[in-house]
């Protein structure tokens, strides 16, 4: 299989604009590119999955496709981050709770989502966490 510095321009033009699609939120459009083979955890350079760029810019409703999709609720970017600690970080409660339901780990990455509801004093977060 080729490396990623070897893939075709129009593969890393696809790639990008997937990305730039979970940023968005665009789910529908987002959708049809993973029923079509598109794999649910394809990760960037920097190891951000569709489903932490989705959850790090507030989209739910992208965030619960993806999961339902197969998408790893926990799959760490190589800064450590998950994607709930991202949603907790930027004061995303309805994606936190929409990750929650689909198995996220509070505890997975550093800083946790924990570390992160302490840090921002989220005391209805930390209820719901079971801290």
């Amino acid at each position: 299989a080729p490396s990623s510095h070897q893939l075709p321009p129009e593969a890393i033009t696809l790639a990008t604009k997937l990305f730039d699609l979970a940023r968005a939120g665009d789910t529908r459009t987002l959708s049809a590119y993973v029923s079509a083979g598109i794999p649910a955890n394809l990760t960037n350079a920097s190891g951000d999955t569709l489903l932490m760029l989705a959850s790090y810019h507030g989209h739910a409703d992208t965030v619960k496709m993806l999961l339902d999709s197969g998408a790893d609720a926990n799959r760490i970017n190589d800064r450590g981050q998950s994607p709930i600690a991202g949603a907790v970080f930027k004061g995303w409660d309805d994606v936190v709770n929409v990750l929650l339901q689909g198995g996220a780990d509070v505890r997975c990455g550093a800083p946790t989502a924990v570390d992160c509801a302490r840090m921002f004093k989220k005391t209805e977060l930390l209820e719901l966490f079971g801290v």
